[in-house]
């Protein structure tokens, strides 16, 4: 009788055990699950005074072809994309200091930068274009002798006014972003914009402006910036990879830099 006691208390013991040992493991389930379902977040920088690559609407939003290639990616990567807005030279400083992942903001992937941060393959390569109003009479590089040509700070078109300014004559006028020097132009502080050839031709067929292309202008391709020894370059460059094969490169463009 004693035996048949210790024999059924123990079973319900095993049995207590085995409930508890279940419960454990679907509590455990649960919690898993709600770590999985919830998107990682990629964290990006832009300078967004640069459309069609990157500006807002009407509405406050982002939009652009930047904009939509990385939503595109984060999507397909399965991240959840925060965006922040800044002065385009500081840009590579944020990725420095992994402050965000990576930056999209029609940047060209220079020598120069590239000591300082990691670049996918090259997504788009636009050229450059010198702009001005119609009567300027400005239209080639012999005529900017004695004129001021505008840029934007920490841009390859910075760098390149830089090289050209002594051969040429001209005076390099320096601003924080492009919308400023549409500004500084039609208030008849700059003659001359010189920037990326895709936002020039928006401009010149918003404002009805003049322009030509540099024709000494071999700048590299654009490409996405990462900090220094990012672990998603890799995956990035797989998905650019696909994009380009499978025509969503080609539509993004055709939606956004059409005009090109």
């Amino acid at each position: 009788m004693k035996n048949a006691i210790i024999k059924g208390f123990m079973f319900i013991l095993f049995v207590s055990l085995l409930a508890a040992c279940g419960s454990g493991d679907a509590n455990s389930s649960a919690e898993g699950n709600n770590d999985s379902g919830e998107k990682k977040v990629l964290k990006m920088a832009t300078s967004a005074d640069f459309p069609p690559f990157e500006s807002y609407d009407t509405e406050g939003n982002f939009v652009g072809f930047d904009i939509a290639l990385a939503q595109s990616i984060a999507d397909e990567l399965g991240y959840e994309l925060e965006i922040e807005d800044m002065d385009f030279d500081g840009l590579i400083g944020s990725l420095q200091a992994k402050r965000v992942d990576l930056v999209l903001s029609g940047m060209s992937a220079t020598d120069a930068r590239k000591e300082n941060v990691d670049f996918s393959t090259e997504y788009h390569r636009s050229g450059e274009m010198f702009i001005s109003k119609t009567d300027a009479g400005i239209e080639d590089l012999e005529s900017l002798e004695g004129k001021i040509v505008g840029v934007q700070l920490g841009t390859i078109q910075e760098e390149g006014a830089d090289e050209l300014a002594s051969e040429y004559g001209f005076e390099v006028k320096k601003t924080d972003d492009v919308s400023i020097l549409i500004q500084e132009m039609n208030s008849n502080r700059i003659d001359v914009a010189y920037m990326d050839k895709t936002v020039a031709l928006g401009y010149m067929e918003s404002q009805g402006f003049a322009g030509f292309d540099d024709p000494t202008s071999s700048s590299p391709g654009m490409a996405i910036a990462f900090p220094k020894g990012s672990a998603i370059v890799e995956e990035v460059n797989a998905v650019l990879a696909k994009f380009e094969e499978d025509g969503t490169l080609q539509k993004l463009k055709d939606e956004w830099l059409a005009e090109e």
